[in-house]
């Protein structure tokens, strides 16, 4: 019993690049191999210049969490330093935000692999696939969490090798060294690589903004680190990684096929790769994706689960959702999953062309919703220095034009009517939940007088 008991304690502990490979297998999924894909479509070339403009403010964010979890650390992390700072409503609408942009993102990389499976099978219904894939990642999670780990190991290498083989093959065919219809053509204009100006530049925010999710997972898991002070490091490591590996394969990508060229339901790098004559390597490629896109869904639906289990055992969901059976998660918590899952599966058999850009809007916004709530936690629960101030408000700045970018495009307004829809109405139960709980406390004396 203590040997296992040491083995589960060492397992806890981690080293600050460990964390930071963890982030970038956990951020990197479906929002940047097939979601970036929009924001290219609207953007062109310039599409680089929203992913370091999110790059910058996920790593003001993630800088934010990560000094409070140095000064406190906590097991609930952002939902926790919330509810510290401005009381248990604030920490109920952000942990159920949090849990509503998970589901979005859950749907969203259903339809996401369910389009990758089209590549090989165009003719067979998106709702099909999406059927059962949404089946075998709820197996995953009955089976609990032995399996889910190794999953997210080996997933977090398939993701990292796939971008890497892209870059090495297209970097080849646009050299010459393999034959291929298309080539790296630098844009010698401005207009040229502002092809369709500067509003679709903020239009394309959001979905840049969605590949850079995930940092919240990340400030949770720094709990695991060694030294609680190399959060930040782990933090700044992560972000450079996934900023070079990120424009560098968009970079591949937007300066060698036109933007007009992309198509919304394909992943771009698909559609670069079918250019060049090397046999198999689109396969190869989609066979990656598939498998990195299951492995971050399941991921997805395993936070769904536990944190309405979470948010139960706090009493800010109701306490049967976390009632124990024999399942490695509890009943209810997996009921209420499978009926947000068949939600999702429905949506991609009514709206079969536009599901995923509507559900990677509203994911992207709620994420931003919860970001929001960290830098104002952030500024609530530390003494800021003028750099600390200058990077929040930096930080706001971006997100609010991420926001606001939604409204220029017909499929993301969408998406923020829904958000907007679905925040009015975790503030409305939120203050139905606080006006009972305050109906329900006992009379202090002062009031009895």
């Amino acid at each position: 019993m203590k040997k296992q008991a040491a083995q589960g304690k060492e397992k806890k502990m981690l080293k600050w690049w460990q964390l930071s490979m963890i982030g970038v297998g956990c951020t990197i999924g479906t929002g940047f191999f097939l979601g970036s894909g929009l924001g290219i479509k609207l953007a062109g070339p310039a599409v680089l210049i929203a992913f370091l403009i999110a790059g910058t403010a996920t790593y003001f964010v993630y800088d934010a969490l990560a000094a409070m979890t140095q000064k406190d650390p906590q097991k609930g992390s952002f939902r926790t330093y919330s509810r510290k700072a401005f009381g248990r409503p604030v920490g109920f609408m952000n942990g159920w935000i949090y849990w509503f942009s998970e589901m979005f993102i859950v749907g969203s990389q259903l339809t996401a692999i369910s389009l990758f499976s089209r590549f090989w099978f165009p003719e067979i219904q998106l709702w099909v696939f999406a059927s059962i894939f949404g089946v075998l990642g709820l197996v995953v999670i009955l089976i609990g969490t032995k399996l889910f780990e190794q999953m997210e190991n080996v997933s977090a290498i398939v993701k990292v090798a796939a971008i890497l083989m892209f870059i090495i093959i297209a970097v080849l065919g646009s050299t010459g060294v393999i034959d291929g219809d298309k080539g790296f053509s630098w844009p010698h204009t401005v207009a040229g690589f502002f092809p369709t100006g500067w509003k679709q530049i903020w239009a394309s925010l959001i979905f840049a903004f969605f590949a850079f999710g995930g940092i919240e997972v990340i400030g949770i898991m720094s709990m695991r680190l060694e030294n609680k002070e190399d959060a930040p490091k782990a933090g700044k490591v992560m972000l450079l990684i996934l900023l070079v590996i990120y424009l560098a394969a968009l970079s591949l990508v937007v300066f060698t096929l036109p933007h007009h060229d992309i198509k919304a339901n394909e992943s771009p790098f698909l559609t670069v790769l079918s250019f060049f004559k090397v046999p198999l390597v689109a396969h190869i490629f989609n066979g990656a994706l598939m498998i990195a896109g299951f492995s971050t869904m399941s991921a997805s639906l395993y936070a769904v689960t536990t944190m309405l289990v979470a948010l139960a055992e706090d009493r800010d969901a109701p306490r049967f959702c976390c009632k124990k059976g024999k399942l490695a998660i509890p009943l209810p918590a997996f009921i209420i999953t499978v009926l947000a899952l068949v939600i999702s599966i429905v949506l991609s058999l009514l709206m079969p062309n536009s599901v995923y850009e509507y559900f990677t809007t509203g994911a992207s916004l709620l994420i931003l919703y919860n970001w929001i709530l960290i830098l104002i936690t952030y500024s609530k629960s530390i003494e800021l220095s003028a750099l600390d101030k200058w990077k929040r408000n930096l930080a706001f700045l971006f997100i609010v034009l991420g926001i606001t970018g939604t409204l220029f495009q017909k499929g993301t307004r969408g998406g923020l009517l829904v958000s907007l829809c679905f925040v009015a109405f975790i503030g409305l139960i939120t203050f139905i939940v606080s006006v009972k709980r305050i109906r329900k406390r006992p009379l202090t004396p002062r009031r009895m007088r």
